[in-house]
């Protein structure tokens, strides 16, 4: 009989448990990745750079997130982070169910073609030495993913649905313009036949017409293959129009997250607001209330206590200085850490930790004093 009861017991835990994949293919829960900072002589850490300093995000099949925020604040390492081209300090990534750091190397070389990132400068991230044909196929070969027999034929194939023509194939990455070399290499990471694509600005180093292309390629190739991306971008208007969901980093933190319309239409978080002022609008006559925010950026390395923001934020309270907001569901599908709103229960729970900071605060001045 206690055996029956353990075994239950443990069946009604595993039900319990959050379960993973299901509509969403790849889930992010407190993800962090912070970079050691070494003395010069003895090589001790004296610190680090909070890159990426605990972000909570999930991605439905088939659909794109969009990821903004201003430059240094951590999209990129979260990119790669999510793929484990970066390992990362704690946290948790799940792709298709599984979780990607706690595999073993051959299971995660398995998992590689499924997961894929296209890089922001084409004219960096293509070999030299290679031509085209070999930089597309080369992964494919490693990885089996055709017979030997239908090789050249499957790399054309995936070239034409790129966009480019097959008899590109023995020419080098210094033959075409920037806009065919991001071709390439939307070319190379569709190769492998991946259900989820990292874009780390793919548009930024284009001018706008060929911004619109790659945009149209990405979305066309989205449509024919049931592909899931994370956009990373500066470009505010590109996003809205490519994404399905948006979330807002902030000095390594995510600040809100939210579908695309909602977000545009009703962002919440001041930086948030602040940031989509700052989208051009295309009829002079038009005046747009833009929000100018003062001072710069802070160090990742020695961020601010309390909210981040705050010490840019025009609608910052004195509870903003000490506590961290909760990362929370203000409205359905809209997450946002802002104590604007907090619950009662939330803010009892900030000013409590204000108190706290402030006795701290007290408390080591009293000593500094005292020697």
């Amino acid at each position: 009989m206690e055996e029956k009861k353990n075994v239950s017991s443990a069946a009604s835990n595993v039900s319990d448990a959050p379960q993973h994949g299901g509509e969403y293919l790849v889930e992010v829960e407190n993800l962090v990745k912070w970079f050691p900072i070494k003395s010069s002589f003895f090589r001790r850490t004296i610190g680090n750079v909070r890159a990426v300093d605990g972000i909570t995000f999930k991605i439905k099949r088939g659909e794109t997130m969009g990821l903004v925020g201003e430059s240094g604040c951590g999209k990129s390492t979260a990119g790669r982070t999510m793929l484990r081209l970066i390992e990362k300090t704690s946290g948790e990534v799940y792709f298709d169910g599984q979780e990607v750091s706690s595999l073993s190397r051959k299971e995660l070389r398995k998992l590689r073609p499924r997961m894929q990132i296209v890089f922001q400068d084409p004219y960096s991230s293509l070999s030299p030495r290679l031509p085209v044909g070999e930089i597309i196929g080369e992964a494919v070969r490693e990885h089996h993913i055709v017979p030997p027999e239908e090789y050249d034929d499957y790399i054309s194939r995936v070239m034409n649905a790129c966009g480019l023509p097959a008899y590109y194939k023995d020419r080098y990455p210094h033959e075409f313009s920037g806009g065919q070399r991001q071709r390439i290499c939307i070319a190379r990471a569709l190769a492998l036949n991946p259900d989820f694509i990292v874009c780390d600005e793919p548009v930024s180093a284009l001018d706008v017409s060929i911004q619109a292309q790659i945009i149209n390629l990405l979305k066309r190739l989205q449509k024919d293959f049931g592909l899931t991306y994370l956009f990373i971008s500066h470009d505010l208007s590109v996003v809205e129009h490519i994404s399905n969901t948006v979330g807002v980093m902030y000095l390594g933190s995510m600040v809100e997250y939210a579908a695309t319309e909602k977000i545009f239409s009703h962002p919440l978080h001041p930086y948030t607001e602040a940031l989509f002022s700052a989208i051009p609008v295309p009829d002079p006559d038009v005046k747009v209330n833009r929000i100018i925010l003062k001072g710069s950026l802070p160090s990742p390395a020695n961020p601010p206590h309390g909210c981040k923001f705050h010490t840019r934020c025009d609608k910052c309270m004195e509870v903003c200085k000490y506590a961290v907001p909760e990362w929370s569901e203000v409205e359905s599908g809209h997450w946002c850490a802002c104590h604007l709103y907090d619950t009662p229960e939330q803010k009892a729970a900030a000013e409590a930790a204000m108190e706290d900071a402030r006795a701290k605060g007290q408390k080591e001045d009293e000593q500094e004093k005292a020697i």
